[in-house]
This record gives structure tokens, C-alpha cells and sequence, in this order.
């Protein structure tokens, strides 16, 4: 038996919140997408990891919308369920397909810092797209089983149930979701802290180059503990409590606080598509400069000084060009 709850908070707090997430994260992601598509050039091997990452947001983005109706309806489903499965499907895609690229981007950077030679910085492309389409088919087949879910009616839409069988409580799918969130987490940990050990180690910290490497590696950390660390902890003291409280008869009463402040913490997993554009805005100068041009924003002072060098070199090559065009007329 499920334990259905009252949602009167989250009807009042999701839907505000899951449309500021699909306005920001459309407009971010749309941008990022716009510049991958249309202005960086040439792709590198990060710059595939990055491009996904952007793409799994953006589908995220596309059913928020249907999320927050389901709030505003007063948590009832209008869809059907194929759709209500497919919605649930491209949350819980996201949500891993998100945490593997950034332990990916994550991984991609400790070994262009800490092991600069190694042959796998050099790679191809096209090697770096099959290396993201099994990124995607490990996420997908995570998160596949979404679609055998069974639901408590037609009206609710939900993949996270409180079962008042202990056993039920442990399912692929909640196994999954942590999975996907504290294993990732442990690879970006070690990756910054070995950064970190050989900036210090060899005395590189104050580097332009190897300090922007290290605020690309902070802001990755960062934005992966704000978006994914509450629902996860939640979701583990949710695990333990329910075990504990199995086939009590005020387990559904106990769990209902704990069960709402989780829908709460989740919804704010989707803040990655909001943020996801600050780590594309640190991965590249080009990509700060077309970002910068494309919302009117001023040069920085790297930017005028980086115009002013071409400008030197170009009047340099000028100069030289007249005196080899005077000195043969001279002859």
C-alpha cells in the first residue's frame, strides 16, 4: 500500500518554481545550444561532453511545463498514462545523464591538468561522440524502467512512492537515483582534489591558464552539491526511516513531512539547467566572448587586451609589407 499525503505546499511552492526553472533554462540552454550549433568551431573533444550536457537540460526543460501543471491542478495528472511515463522517463534521464556528463567534464579536466601528455587529450572527435552516445545508453538504461512503473491511479504521476512494505521501499529505481548521484560525486571529489595537490605540488596556482582550469573544476563541484546533494540526503533518510518504521500504522503520518520536503528537494535538481551555462561560460574564452557579443554585454579587459595584440600584429605585418613593396621599387 502507497501513503498519499496532503500537498498543499507543494502546490503552492513547485509551480512558481519548476516555470522559473523552464524560463532560465530554455533561455540559458537555448543560447549555449545556438553558439555550439552555429559559432564554436572547431569542436574539441570537451566541447562534444559540453554539447550534451546542454542537450540533456534541454530536454529536461521541455516537459517542466507539464510538471507544473500537474501542481497547479492540485497534484492530478490530465495526461494519460503513456505521457505521465514519458514525463518521469526525461526527469529521471536528465537527472543522470547530467550527473555522468559533469563527472565526464569533470574527468576531461583533471587529465588535461594533472596528465597533459596522456593520448587521451588528444582525442578525435568523432571518438569523443561515441564516447557520449555511451554515456547516454548507461543513463538511458538506468532509467528505462521508469516505464513499468505502476501508479496508484490515473490521476497521480509520481516515481517516488513511500510503500508501507519495507521491501517495496527498495527498488532499482531509488538504487538508481542514488547511484547516479553519489558515484559521479566521488569521481569530481578526487579529480579536484588531485588538481588541486598538483597545482599546489608544483607551485602552478597563480597560472592564468591553470587558475581558470581550477575555478572550472570549483564551479563543477559547486553546482553539483547545490542541485543534487539535498534530495539525495533526503532520499537516504527517507531509505533508513521507512525500514524502520515498516508496518507501523503511523508510518504514512511519520513520513509525510520528510515525503514533501524530498518533492521539494528534487524539484530544485532541475536548478542544473540553470546553471549547467555558467560551467559552458568558464569552459572557454570563445565561448565567454560569443556569450559576452550575443547579450550586448562590454569587453572585459582580457578581451581589449587580446583585440589590441591583433591589432599590433596586424599593423606590424602591414608595415613590413609596405617596406618590402618601397624597397622593390626602389631596386
Amino acid at each position: 500500500m502507497h501513503c498519499s499525503f496532503n500537498g498543499t505546499l507543494l502546490i503552492n511552492v513547485l509551480p512558481p518554481l519548476l516555470m522559473t526553472e523552464f524560463v532560465l533554462g530554455v533561455l540559458g540552454n537555448g543560447l549555449a545550444l545556438w553558439i555550439f550549433c552555429f559559432h564554436l568551431r572547431p569542436w574539441k573533444s570537451s566541447t562534444v561532453l559540453l554539447f550534451n550536457l546542454a542537450m540533456a537540460d534541454f530536454l529536461l526543460n521541455i516537459v517542466l511545463p507539464l510538471r507544473a501543471s500537474y501542481y497547479i491542478a492540485g497534484i492530478k495528472w490530465k495526461f494519460g498514462k503513456a505521457l505521465c511515463n514519458i514525463c518521469l522517463f526525461m526527469l529521471a534521464l536528465n537527472r543522470s545523464g547530467s550527473t555522468f556528463f559533469l563527472m565526464a567534464i569533470a574527468v576531461d579536466r583533471y587529465m588535461r591538468v594533472v596528465h597533459p601528455h596522456h593520448p587521451i587529450n588528444s582525442l578525435s572527435v568523432s571518438k569523443a561522440i561515441i564516447g557520449a552516445l555511451g554515456l547516454w545508453l548507461v543513463t538511458t538504461s538506468m532509467t528505462a524502467h521508469v516505464f513499468t512503473l505502476s501508479h496508484a491511479n490515473t490521476t497521480y504521476c509520481e516515481s517516488f512512492m513511500i510503500d508501507t512494505k519495507s521491501k517495496s521501499n527498495l527498488s532499482w529505481h531509488k538504487f538508481a537515483f542514488l547511484f547516479s548521484f553519489y558515484m559521479p560525486l566521488l569521481v569530481i571529489l578526487y579529480c579536484t582534489f588531485c588538481i588541486v595537490r598538483h597545482l599546489k605540488g608544483r607551485q602552478l596556482a597563480q597560472h592564468a591558464k591553470i587558475k581558470k582550469a581550477l575555478y572550472f573544476i570549483i564551479v563543477v563541484v559547486v553546482l553539483f552539491i547545490i542541485c543534487f546533494l539535498p534530495s539525495n540526503i533526503t532520499q537516504l533518510v527517507i531509505w533508513v526511516k521507512t525500514y524502520k518504521l515498516a508496518g507501523s500504522s503511523s508510518m504514512c503520518s511519520e513520513m509525510e513531512n520528510l515525503t514533501i520536503v524530498f518533492y521539494v528537494t528534487i524539484s530544485l535538481t532541475y536548478l542544473n539547467s540553470v546553471l549547467d551555462p555558467v560551467v559552458y561560460y568558464f569552459s572557454s574564452p570563445v565561448f565567454k566572448n560569443i556569450c559576452r557579443k550575443a547579450l550586448h554585454l562590454p569587453e572585459t579587459e582580457n578581451q581589449h587586451n587580446m583585440i589590441r595584440q591583433i591589432r599590433l600584429k596586424c599593423a606590424v605585418k602591414a608595415h613590413s609589407f609596405w617596406l618590402r613593396w618601397l624597397r622593390n621599387i626602389s631596386l
